[in-house]
């Protein structure tokens, strides 16, 4: 029997909800995300509080609410106290997130599902990891091994491995093929028959038009263009830290080549924070800006064109005529984004462009939908001082509860005070009298410490309520030498964790200041209330939707699914026409074994393969020949099964004669890298109808055979053709070159 594989989903399958997932190995239980959405709404939580207790890990994929947006929730309510892992800019970004979400909440309502504290609290406990890093588990998840790999969805994106008795279990939710300006594209590819593979259907019946990425930015800035010059302005409802950092780069460049001098804003809370923490990202981002900054020192988010606003009263400032502006929330039902949209909304030069879909129930959706014109029904909500008998009111029920605070500390402290008082007469105290002891002992008077038990006094008897008549004294244990009092330099060493914590208190800024729109909101203790009132808005901006999403289309994915080739599938987070039609053609051209579970149905993907562990004898690998595959060596080995004194299996030599081996090239090989090699050897090579031209007789061609049952990708061969000629010989050398022959 093979890894025992469970996978329970907990929120978001056959629909479009958060992500969260159950996913037990061996008995250890694996939260793999921890998802809400714009809306907070409890009632998708409730399968997860009837399983955080029994959370072993807890693992975050990306930085946005819908990844790890239950968390401080699930810790205050549920318990959850799991360890979590995730990579550095997920935590960092995703606390930024929280803190945005929380800021523009706690404006317009008595937001009480979590606090600042409650955030950080979550948020502290989180180990981080780098791409590619092995972590072992120890404890119960004793030979477990959890590793990061890159998703390109968001920064910091994630693509799990999860390895056990070498099979593997690879979460990949979100992924993008595509290389953006600031990511790279995701490396799901390269991992190739794992035990099972959880993805999601989100973008299986979405397929892009196959347009370069150059023609994309194009596009999208020429409609920005536009609009600005028709004296109009133009909303981009934007994530806090996510998708917004490639329409930053988007923006900043086109602005700089076309010499363009409309103003451009990014409003968030915690906007300056954001930028400041994405700088000292680099080495997480795509080549192109690592190589950037490695010869230029250039950072691509020193933003020149973009102004960074923190604050409501930062935003009225604004000056008028055309601008754009960069907005949380994308989902419009919360932030600056929603009250921008409710005060432009009306004007038909204005542009309000989506680069993403909206959540399901929420205005942005909504508007996507059922375009414009149209009329929508928003709450608008602020926050103003008390005045007059409100204040007078709030302000004597607050000094209500503080007088019955005070009464009760007083109490409190005097209950204390009597306990103490009755137990100091006969503490160790060296100034206290033993009135018990009639005949006290002399043998102490000498000595020091707590060792100097009573003390005489002739003719007085305190009572028994009475204090010490003096101080007591104290040896000072500390080590001295020529010097002075010897210290321990680590005591005064502040440490890694307190250094976050910190941070995290103040804001989240790495320099421990708060944005001027988080700080206003953490400090002012100004007695406040809410007041809502309904609008009717009468939306005649223009609405358009542009995909900036960074999510591999229906096509790639199911490209990206056949190659992988995993033995067993599953399928969550997705509309139900999408995770069936996804379903449909993975059980054709992917694998014989795909799942799509319901809400709280545990399905049992525990591989059918057969691991044993063996153990290598001495005598065995004494006569055992490796060769260098890469970083790795490799070697035939012929042997038979047998026992060690301790019952275990063990490889043994084999009695008999080895049998002779047929030669074996190992290798994979991409014809585009080969194509690269090949122009490095100064042949001219080019793509033609399929095939590799080298030179001018050569062509080199990749035949796959029928796909094996069980959905396998099948075995491929490299066709050389051409004449026999000189050209022929030496593409053969090169080819044969790339391989590794055993």
């Amino acid at each position: 029997m093979g890894t025992s594989v469970q996978v329970t989903p907990l929120c978001g399958v056959y629909n479009e909800n958060p992500l969260s997932y159950l996913v037990s190995i061996d008995g250890f239980n694996f939260l793999i995300d921890c998802g809400w959405n714009d809306l907070f709404d409890p009632s998708l939580l409730q399968p997860l509080s009837r399983v955080a207790s029994t959370v072993d890990a807890v693992l975050l994929s990306h930085s946005d609410t819908l990844h790890l947006g239950a968390l401080p929730y699930a810790m205050k309510q549920f318990g959850l106290s799991a360890p979590f892992y995730s990579t550095e800019p997920v935590h960092r970004l995703g606390l930024l997130t929280m803190y945005d979400h929380y800021l523009s909440r706690k404006q317009v309502s008595d937001f009480d599902l979590f606090s600042l504290d409650d955030i950080d609290a979550a948020f502290q406990s989180i180990t981080r990891l780098t791409y590619s890093q092995n972590y072992h588990l120890s404890g119960k998840g004793e030979g477990i091994v959890i590793a990061p790999h890159v998703a390109g969805h968001l920064l910091g994106g994630t693509v799990w491995k999860i390895t056990k008795d070498g099979e593997d279990v690879i979460y990949a939710v979100d992924f993008n093929r595509r290389k953006e300006k600031h990511l790279n594209g995701t490396v799901l590819e390269s991992f190739v028959r794992p035990a099972v593979l959880i993805t999601d259907a989100y973008n299986a019946l979405n397929n892009q038009p196959p347009k370069p990425q150059r023609e994309r930015d194009r596009d999208f800035v020429e409609i920005i263009s536009k609009t600005l010059e028709g004296d109009g302005n133009v909303l981009l409802p934007v994530d806090t830290a996510g998708r917004v950092l490639e329409l930053l780069l988007v923006l900043e460049e086109n602005w700089s080549l076309k010499s363009l001098n409309f103003p451009i804003y990014f409003v968030t809370y915690v906007s300056a924070s954001t930028i400041d923490y994405v700088k000292s990202f680099l080495e997480w981002m795509s080549d192109a800006i690592a190589k950037s900054f490695e010869t230029t020192r250039d950072n691509a988010f020193l933003l020149k064109n973009i102004k960074l606003l923190t604050s409501k009263s930062e935003l009225d400032s604004v000056p008028d005529g055309p601008k754009v502006i960069l907005a949380s929330m994308a989902s419009l039902e919360a932030g600056f984004s929603h009250d921008i949209f409710v005060e432009w909304a009306a004007d038909v030069k204005n542009l309000i462009l989506f680069t993403e879909r909206g959540q399901f129930g929420t205005l942005a959706r909504m508007l996507q939908a059922d375009p414009p014109p149209k009329a929508v029904k928003v709450t608008m909500s602020r926050r103003v001082p008390l005045t007059g008998e409100e204040l007078i009111a709030y302000e004597e029920e607050q000094n209500r509860l503080k007088k019955e605070e005070a009464l009760k500390a007083s109490l409190i402290k005097e209950e204390e005070s009597k306990a103490s008082l009755a137990t100091d007469v006969n503490s160790s105290d060296p100034m206290v009298i033993d009135t018990h002891n009639k005949h006290p002992s002399l043998d102490g008077l000498g000595q020091h410490g707590s060792r100097f038990r009573d003390v005489l006094i002739d003719g007085f008897v305190p009572p028994s309520s009475s204090v010490a008549p003096m101080f007591p004294f104290y040896d000072n244990t500390s080590d001295w030498d020529d010097f002075g009092e010897v210290i321990n330099p680590d005591d005064y060493v502040i440490k890694d964790e307190d250094m976050d914590q910190g941070a995290m208190r103040t804001g989240g800024d790495m320099d421990g200041k708060l944005d001027e729109g988080s700080a206003s909101l953490i400090l002012d203790t100004t007695p406040s209330k809410v007041i809502s009132n309904e609008l009717t808005v009468q939306v005649k901006s223009s609405l358009v939707y542009m995909d900036y999403e960074g999510r591999s289309d229906g096509r790639s994915v199911k490209s990206i699914l056949a190659h992988v080739a995993p033995l067993k599938l599953v399928l969550v987070h997705g509309s139900a026409e999408a995770t069936e039609h996804l379903k449909q053609h993975c059980l054709k051209h992917v694998c014989p074994h795909v799942y799509a579970p319901q809400i709280e149905e545990t399905i049992d993907v525990t591989s059918d393969l057969c691991a044993y562990k063996v153990q290598l004898s001495e005598k065995l690998m004494s006569n055992v020949l490796f060769k260098k595959l890469g970083d790795y060596e490799i070697a035939w080995v012929d042997a038979e099964v047998g026992k060690t004194e301790n019952d275990m299996l063990s490889l043994l030599p084999i009695s008999t004669p080895a049998p002779p081996h047929k030669s074996v090239v190992v290798g994979d090989l991409k014809m585009a890298d080969f194509k690269q090699f090949l122009a490095s050897k100064g042949v001219k090579v080019e793509f033609a109808a399929g095939a590799l031209r080298c030179g001018e007789y050569v062509t080199l061609r990749k035949v796959g055979v029928a796909s094996q049952k069980g959905g396998g990708s099948g075995t491929q061969q490299i066709v050389i053709e051409g004449p026999l000629c000189e050209d022929y010989y030496k593409i053969r050398e090169y080819l044969y070159s790339q391989f590794y022959l055993l």
